[in-house]
């Protein structure tokens, strides 16, 4: 059997072409796209090109887009700046977000006169509306951060509701959409969102590249000094050929949404079926077992596994050329388990092994059994 990819949600493999449009760009449209010249010229309107083919699917306009280094800056930008530029007091948001998110929040608390609330969960990761709106109604100018989908879990976010009360209550929202754009419709006149990230690696893109919707009028300042690209709020030298694989992989997502999401749809039913067939007491975190109320492209499962076993089992995936993980890849390197899970699971379930696989159109079911067929020779061993 050929490795299995089953990491997704940490990056997907970039389409071929993608790879061929940015080659294209590269051999033929180096210009810096702040020159006057021709080749200046040629640059900028492919970037502006990439810009309107974004807000159009969006539904906003060409200004309200502006292309950062990914999502964790496009984060930053709206959080930080909030916070320096718009008299935001406080902060409300949730102890599952992705750390692009929670650490900027924690260092923001730290140094700027604000205070920071987080949400209640319950014991599946959804978020306790009333507990939301009652967070509403206690401080001065609020912001809202909640991510659509949970990179770990799947969950996904009603944005509709919290777009509602945060309307109701003139409280700011951002939202962290890396794991939506790409693989969900949002039409951003219907949901009133004032800040939203997005990555181009996770739809089959570029790394290094993302984007930032911010509402016009907002207010937002720079983050980044040095230059008036991207209308005066990200200085810096766009980098072109990753800003058209952006589009590339932006249109062709959108482009094939309705038979590819149905794909993979597909492999997540058919991989969920078979733990339960395998594993009868195979438990799936969050709401990633659920197939209405999580995301298509991931599951997270805690097997039934002794904790003497439960150590070694991802270096045994690896062995036998299986790529998965125990939770984002951004903590990969740390010590600890997953901050998501330690937020909902008890402490008995946390000693098991959790593993989130996640998948997109290049996987298949034979690579589900395989993997299926791995696990159950670990456990019997």
């Amino acid at each position: 059997m050929k490795p299995v990819y089953f990491d997704s949600a940490a990056t997907t493999k970039v389409r071929d072409e993608v790879i061929d449009a940015m080659t294209a760009v590269m051999h033929n449209d180096y210009g810096n796209a702040s020159s006057t010249h021709s080749f200046g010229r040629a640059s900028k309107v492919l970037i502006e090109q990439a810009r309107k083919t974004i807000a159009k699917q969006l539904n906003v306009s060409a200004g309200e887009i502006v292309f950062t280094s990914g999502g964790t800056e496009a984060d930053n930008l709206a959080l930080q700046c909030a916070i320096r530029d718009l008299g935001v007091e406080h902060i409300i948001t949730s102890k599952i977000e992705h750390h692009a998110v929670l650490h900027t929040v924690e260092q923001l608390e730290k140094t700027c006169d604000i205070q920071v609330s987080y949400v209640k969960l319950d014991a599946d990761g959804q978020v306790d509306f009333e507990h939301l709106e009652q967070l509403l109604k206690t401080h001065g100018k609020t912001l809202v951060s909640l991510m659509y989908v949970n990179n770990e879990i799947g969950n996904i976010l009603d944005v509709k509701r919290v777009s509602n009360l945060c309307q109701a209550n003139n409280a700011l929202f951002h939202c962290d959409a890396v794991q939506c754009i790409g693989h969900y419709k949002l039409d951003l006149q219907d949901v009133h969102i004032d800040f939203l990230a997005a990555s181009a690696h996770k739809f089959h893109g570029p790394k290094g590249v993302g984007f930032a919707f911010i509402r016009k009028n907002s207010g937002l300042k720079p983050l980044i000094f040095g230059g008036q690209q991207e209308r005066g709020i990200r200085a810096g030298t766009e980098a072109v050929h990753d800003i058209v694989g952006l589009e590339k992989a932006f249109i062709m997502a959108y482009a094939n949404l309705e038979t590819e999401s149905a794909y993979v749809l597909d492999l997540k039913r058919h991989f969920i079926a078979e733990l339960k067939l395998a594993f009868p007491d195979v438990r799936f975190n969050g709401m990633s077992g659920n197939l209405e109320k999580s995301t298509y492209t991931l599951i997270n499962v805690c097997l039934p596994i002794p904790p003497e076993k439960a150590l070694i089992l991802l270096f045994q995936m690896d062995l036998k050329g299986i790529a998965c993980s125990k939770g984002s890849a951004c903590q990969s390197g740390s010590t600890k388990g997953s901050h998501v899970l330690s937020e909902i699971l008890s402490e008995d379930d946390l000693k098991k092994p959790s593993i989130r696989f996640s998948f997109s159109i290049y996987n298949t079911k034979d690579e589900i059994d395989y993997v299926i067929s791995v696990l159950k020779e670990f456990v019997k061993a």
